[in-house]
């Protein structure tokens, strides 16, 4: 596997290291973009974007590049380190604290640790549009966040969902089945909870976006309060404490787990029945 190179804090860089190597390997092989571009079929700009840094890539076209080269899956791998590192830049003040606990509320979608890649795809398609290579880029590192939930370290997570992301399926029923039925397949794990929060519970002040409660190894506790197109993290002790009333107060009013589910297998068995008879 590549070894991490290092930049000039000291830090490891391991996406440095790989659109140096992409850029390299191209100048050795004697490609030009145009020529790339129709071994791999990623487009020019894309694959331009891959080699200055501009886009990290995905493990498809890393693994289409490998190809090309010859470099068996050392591509490949060195994606995976150069997608940790961009990982943990972006989120290591908040998404890959020591978290022991975590709460989310979602007030229209269902939140990202729980999405489907089908049901990823369509909601990350639309904000903002981008071409393919990009948006198999950027559901890559969603589901990739997923692992935080699994191993025997993994936190307790609390999904508090608001009815309207039961409301706002995905457009097509296939996509929006499995999604239903990966949320009862969580439901079931010993660390994970969901709780439904019906539209009788009336106006709240948590509404309009979401927000995420984590409680660190260290005994602090930091919020994250999310729009459509902004976030922002919340470290201030008071501040937090107001947030996490706001989200126990809602949990109060929400279904009971057991109940959530019978409400989820529900929707289920009005989707099958709506589905075309599979052949025999």
């Amino acid at each position: 596997m590549p070894k991490r190179a290092s930049d000039s804090s000291g830090e490891a860089s391991a996406r440095k290291m790989l659109h140096e190597t992409l850029k390299r390997l191209r100048d050795r092989s004697g490609l030009t973009l145009e020529e790339l571009h129709d071994e791999t079929t990623y487009d020019r700009s894309y694959l331009h974007k891959l080699e200055t840094g501009a886009r990290l890539g995905s493990l498809e076209v890393m693994a289409a590049l490998d190809k090309v080269y010859g470099t068996d899956d050392q591509l490949q791998q060195l994606w995976e380190l150069a997608r940790d590192d961009a990982f943990g830049s972006r989120y290591q003040r908040f998404m890959q604290r020591e978290a022991t606990v975590r709460y989310e509320y979602a007030c229209s979608s269902i939140p990202g640790l729980l999405q489907t890649k089908a049901y990823a795809t369509e909601v990350l398609q639309h904000s903002p549009p981008r071409d393919a290579a990009a948006l198999q880029e950027d559901v890559d590192a969603r589901m990739s966040r997923q692992s935080v939930l699994e191993g025997e370290d993994a936190p307790y997570f609390r999904a508090l969902l608001d009815e309207a992301v039961f409301r706002r399926a995905a457009s097509q029923p296939a996509v929006w089945l499995e999604q239903l039925e990966a949320l009862l397949e969580c439901q079931k794990r010993p660390n994970v909870t969901l709780q439904l929060l019906p539209f009788s519970a009336g106006l709240h002040d948590l509404m309009g976006g979401s927000l995420t409660v984590l409680w660190l190894a260290n005994g602090k506790a930091v919020a994250y309060l999310e729009g459509s197109k902004s976030g922002e993290l919340v470290e201030d002790s008071g501040r937090v404490e107001e947030l996490r009333l706001s989200y126990d107060l809602q949990r109060d009013k929400a279904l009971s787990p057991e109940k959530t589910t019978e409400f989820i297998q529900q929707l289920v068995k009005e989707i099958r029945t709506c589905l075309p008879a599979e052949p025999t």
